[in-house]
């Protein structure tokens, strides 16, 4: 148990330094989603290689469907984040970015039939004046509406991802995480196809932080996530999940000098907070966490 807790917390953490690692990335959102994607599938294949694990996507196709749908979701995702990182800054971003549970938690009597209840509508209502309070000081510190927006649309492709993810039910553990990045992979390759060209270079000093991105917050922080909320229960990986948003906050201010007003912390309580009480209050407290549910990378 003890070392299923030193893992999930050191995935967070490294997921926490995604925007950190990105700001000294020179080339465009998409350019790091392609690298990153790529790297990260090849690491991942390589440990289900060594893993002696066992494919599992060809037993049903719907379910296998879905999965790729779910990668789609998650290139367009990340494209939409590293676009925020660059205009709004990590923080503002990252906040945006972890509405993303939400909106799945607001889906989920549709979609999963399950109950809405008051709980979570207070969470929801806590993250809608958190983003208020956070948007309201966007524009007048410099940043970009089309920044927030990208935020936002990377949380909407991320409760895609979820809920197309959650409906692949044959499909779990490093296999899933593996072909769903190699789905985002794809994605992002037709993208800049369309958009430059084949054309994929890695600028002066850029390598280092790429291979940092793709091989330790990808590839090492999916595996270490993987293998050990299964150990856990959904109680603490809900409380101990607020470290990725609350580590990236920290991180932007102390190495990139990111800092919040007074409002925008307000805003990041509420969100952070309606985003945990949503977690914390499911139907079945007792149920062991899938590996594919709640994860923000």
């Amino acid at each position: 148990m003890k070392s299923a807790y030193m893992k999930y917390i050191s995935s967070l953490l490294m997921f926490g330094t995604n925007g950190i690692v990105a700001s000294y990335i020179l080339l465009n959102s998409y350019e790091i989603v392609f690298w990153r994607t790529l790297i990260g599938g090849l690491f991942l294949l390589l440990v289900f290689i060594w893993t002696k694990q066992k494919f599992q996507f060809f037993i049903n196709k719907i379910h296998l469907l879905y999965l790729l749908i779910s990668g789609v979701a998650m290139g367009a995702s990340w494209m939409f984040l590293y676009e925020a990182f660059t205009q709004i800054g990590v923080s503002i971003a990252t906040l945006a970015y972890y509405c993303g549970p939400v909106i799945v938690m607001i889906l989920s009597p549709l979609i999963f039939k399950e109950k809405l209840t008051s709980a979570k509508i207070v969470g929801f209502l806590a993250v809608i004046i958190g983003l208020i309070c956070v948007n309201g000081q966007v524009s007048s510190e410099g940043g970009t509406y089309w920044g927030f927006i990208c935020g936002i649309l990377s949380a909407i492709m991320y409760a895609v991802m979820v809920i197309f993810n959650k409906k692949a039910k044959t499909i779990t553990g490093l296999e899933n995480s593996m072909w769903q990045l190699f789905t985002s992979f794809l994605t992002v390759s037709i993208f800049i196809g369309i958009k430059q060209g084949f054309s994929v270079g890695i600028s002066q000093g850029s390598l280092l932080p790429i291979l940092l991105l793709g091989v330790v917050n990808t590839g090492i922080g999916c595996y270490l996530y993987f293998s050990s909320i299964g150990s856990l229960s959904v109680q603490t990986v809900s409380i101990l999940g607020a470290l990725e948003p609350l580590s990236a906050l920290i991180f932007s201010a102390a190495i990139l000098g990111e800092k919040l007003s007074p409002i925008q912390m307000i805003g990041a309580v509420l969100i952070i907070g309606g985003a945990a009480i949503g977690e914390l209050y499911r139907k079945n407290k007792n149920e062991q966490i899938e590996n594919k549910e709640t994860i923000v990378l």
